[in-house]
């Protein structure tokens, strides 16, 4: 375990790997990628940390926090780290962050894989952050964090793992961001818009869709990737938004033969 610039990160995998940032969703902490740490550690030197306002990190975030500053984030631990370019596997809000790395410190970003994203915010995901919203100021974190499992897995996962998930609610409580940085986050991910210029001067990178995520359309995740003229595409039939974490084999596979290729 390591922190810089108030970061807190952890280093898994060899030293004289490639190396791969693991930027995660909404949730912000590096601990989502427990699944997929051993695999990708076998192949890579892994970083992976809590955003800032989330986890072990500092608490404190911009006045106004912006996908821009959690990019500025991630590329403080490229410098912290030694390392000149690294590629990047984000999730949801976390591949937002990586795309705008990208784009603000061209050469320091390699390969990017977005894992559930989009390019606009479709009327869908913006009904489901409204009533997230709403719980999260009308019935507090307790009732906000219960509901979180519908937006990030299917049904019959949920039904499989329910004991499992009982048994995380109580740490997840304890490790809440907090009411105003929660919703602070919300809007930075909801304003994240770029332009298609912009996209289209991204370089290789692999858009992962699921067609069962209830949080993001599969139709955005593919319009993102249509919007990269250098994207690969791969989907899942099944896993949810969190497709990482639902079908860690087959994520990990796709993602390792990506990076390596």
């Amino acid at each position: 375990m390591a922190e810089a610039a108030g970061l807190h990160y952890e280093l898994h995998g060899p030293p004289d790997a490639p190396p791969v940032i693991l930027s995660s969703g909404l949730g912000g902490s590096a601990g989502y990628w427990a699944p997929n740490l051993p695999a990708l550690a076998r192949n890579f030197r892994v970083i992976a940390y809590d955003h800032r306002g989330t986890g072990r990190s500092d608490r404190v975030i911009p006045v106004n926090t912006c996908v821009a500053d959690m990019a500025a984030d991630l590329l403080s631990l490229l410098d912290a780290e030694g390392i000149e370019r690294g590629h990047v596997i984000g999730h949801a809000l976390g591949g937002m962050i990586g795309i705008d790395a990208a784009l603000s410190a061209p050469g320091r970003i390699g390969k990017l894989v977005l894992v559930n994203g989009w390019a606009q915010l479709s009327p869908h995901t913006a009904r489901c952050f409204d009533a997230r919203l709403a719980l999260l100021h009308g019935s507090g974190p307790e009732a906000f964090l219960a509901a979180q499992p519908l937006f990030l897995y299917p049904p019959d996962w949920i039904v499989a793992h329910d004991e499992a998930l009982q048994a995380e609610a109580a740490h997840h409580l304890a490790a809440f961001a907090g009411i105003e940085t929660t919703a602070a986050r919300i809007a930075a991910v909801r304003a994240f818009s770029p332009s298609p210029d912009d996209l289209a001067a991204l370089g290789e990178t692999l858009v992962i869709a699921t067609r069962d995520d209830f949080l993001v359309p599969y139709a955005s995740a593919l319009a993102l990737a249509e919007a990269i003229p250098s994207a690969d595409v791969a989907t899942f039939d099944w896993g949810g938004h969190a497709c990482n974490v639902t079908d860690p084999a087959s994520f990990e596979r796709i993602v390792i033969d990506f990076l390596k290729d």
